[in-house]
């Protein structure tokens, strides 16, 4: 078991990513999510899928300090302001806006949109592992992952102040 454990930590670690959207902040959620799946290793039920369990004790790490940080407030990490010598500032500079409103696109999202997010589009998860991994039926799953690619679209169009045609085609497929 350790060794699968083992196996799956990149994309433990990119699912982590995705929620936390900060590199430090993600390892302290895997090494979280590892130390607690050890430590309960006797809960997890042998035939099921342990990537599913791992999933869903990150997800719930992840939502407890969600909660305590509307309590406590979110610190900032000076860190984060890393410089970009060498690079082409303006590719840098548009590429880290249209990060940015993403980002702040799924922040906006509800915490359980903000999950399927990451399963479904970051780790590529499919809708069934997805329904099997938070214990909701597909259809929940399909319904709440259309509500947040239609949020995000909304959210960046709003920031542009026009409709991007090929986001809108990529989010609600082609309706010719």
């Amino acid at each position: 078991i350790r060794a699968r454990m083992i196996d799956f930590l990149p994309r433990l670690r990119r699912f982590a990513f995705v929620l936390t959207r900060n590199m430090d902040a993600a390892d302290d959620l895997v090494q979280d999510t590892c130390e607690r799946a050890l430590a309960r290793l006797d809960q997890w039920e042998p035939g099921t899928k342990l990537e599913s369990w791992m999933y869903r004790i990150a997800q719930n790490i992840w939502l407890d300090r969600k909660r305590s940080e509307k309590v406590r407030g979110h610190a900032l990490d000076i860190d984060e302001a890393a410089g970009v010598e060498g690079e082409d500032g303006r590719a840098v500079t548009e590429s880290r806006l249209t990060l940015a409103a993403v980002s702040e696109g799924i922040d906006r999202l509800p915490p359980d949109q903000q999950v399927l997010i990451a399963m479904v589009c970051v780790e590529g998860l499919s809708y069934k592992d997805a329904a099997s991994v938070l214990g909701v039926p597909i259809g929940t799953v399909m319904s709440r992952l259309s509500r947040a690619r239609q949020a995000l679209v909304q959210h960046l169009a709003s920031d542009s102040g026009t409709p991007n045609p090929k986001l809108q085609e990529r989010v609600h497929g082609s309706r010719s």
